[in-house]
């Protein structure tokens, strides 16, 4: 997610440092990168993803560093491997409140010198939409609320049906009439414009839990839940340039949007205020945008650090129930970064995804296609007893 950014520039290299975890073991042998699934084989985003987390398959148990020489060893896949230390200071700083995720480096957000005016502008978004929150209990009436109400369901479905699984994973296909309509939900979310958001997105799947993804709890849980908005130069730096959404780049709806994206949830509020005045806007542009803010954010940091692993993704993501009721099935997010291109994120019965839901309902009125599930060769292989 971003809420304003500009064109990202070319990152200087830097060493990677997953979160880790150790049992003893005999065998040893020196650390390789492997490709992290690589996604659907019918994907259109196969070549755009060609790089993938620098994670190894399996989550690690326990980390055990040798400082004598720098080295590094963890268990993954019943073997140890040992890789070097990173030049600079990686100690950790204490474990997450009820998990087991330790933070590595925590970055430092507020109190850093170098604001830039794209931090400015998000963290001042940020702020007024919290503000004008406050007066909700002020300002409540049933019609502001049911406003509030319907507009998180459109702009939630914008975020979790359109910018995720149909812009950044390409996991179903609507006719482009469909699609532009959905996405422009996403934008009245005041999260992004669809470019940006996408780009931010994949880049997380390909750097996932590592120095280089734009946010991991592995940098503290608030960095990864909302401070990272406001450090544009740092994840710019660590994720590189956006040339991971060119199928989007190319098409001048979402190029319009980019360049006039602020404009439109400007005009939302307006349309707001003159139908139902201070309450309508409180409640339909305050209140439902943090809610919505809060849901998303609670994907990148509590389906990081709360809950259960299904499948052997060898990153920190969970399933989440509580986050999946209230993100409309995105906490079941383990089970997402396993199949990054599935359409259905809720693969049991029992666990709700409102999304799918939409998406399934969309393919039996007829205009939803070529979904994407995961085979069960590809849950045999993901699965931890493979």
């Amino acid at each position: 997610m971003a809420l304003i950014i500009s064109a990202l520039l070319k990152p200087n290299s830097l060493p990677f440092s997953p979160l880790q975890r150790v049992t003893p073991t005999a065998k040893t042998r020196r650390f390789s990168c492997k490709v992290l699934n690589s996604g659907h084989p019918d994907s259109e985003l196969n070549q755009i993803q060609r790089k993938q987390s620098p994670l190894g398959s399996s989550f690690v148990t326990q980390l055990r560093r040798s400082y004598s020489n720098g080295e590094v060893s963890a268990l993954a896949n019943g073997v140890s491997v040992v890789a070097k230390e990173p030049d600079h200071d990686l100690k950790t700083q204490g474990r997450i409140l009820f998990s087991d995720v330790v933070v590595q480096k925590r970055r430092e957000v507020f109190w850093r010198g170098n604001w830039n005016a794209l931090d400015i502008a998000s963290a001042g978004i940020v702020l007024a939409m919290h503000l004008l929150s406050l007066c909700a209990p002020f300002y409540f009436n049933w019609p502001a609320f049911w406003l509030a109400a319907g507009l998180y369901l459109v702009t939630g479905l914008g975020i979790t049906l359109s910018f995720h699984r149909n812009l950044s994973h390409r996991s179903f296909k609507l006719p482009k009439w469909l699609e532009y309509l959905f996405a422009y939900c996403g934008v009245q979310a005041l999260q992004g414009n669809p470019i940006d958001w996408v780009s931010t997105h994949r880049y997380h799947h390909q750097f996932c839990d590592s120095e280089r993804d734009p946010h991991s709890p592995i940098e503290g849980f608030w960095f990864s839940h909302m401070n990272w908005l406001f450090d544009t130069s740092t994840v710019i730096e660590k994720s590189g340039d956006s040339t991971n959404v060119g199928d989007l780049e190319k098409q001048p709806f979402y190029r319009f949007l980019q360049s006039t994206y602020i404009l439109h949830p400007i005009a939302l509020g307006a349309l707001l205020y003159a139908l139902g005045g201070f309450p309508f806007l409180v409640w339909g542009m305050g209140v439902r945008t943090i809610w919505v803010y809060h849901i998303t954010w609670l994907v990148n940091s509590a389906s990081h650090v709360w809950g259960r692993q299904a499948w052997n993704t060898g990153d920190l993501s969970k399933n989440n129930w509580w986050v999946a009721l209230l993100a409309f099935g995105e906490g079941w997010h383990n089970n997402h970064h396993a199949f990054e291109y599935s359409a259905r994120h809720g693969l049991e019965w029992w666990q709700l995804d409102l999304t799918w839901y939409v998406i399934k309902f969309l393919q039996v009125v007829g205009v939803a296609t070529e979904i994407k599930l995961p085979s069960q060769l590809h849950k045999q292989k993901m699965a931890f007893n493979n």
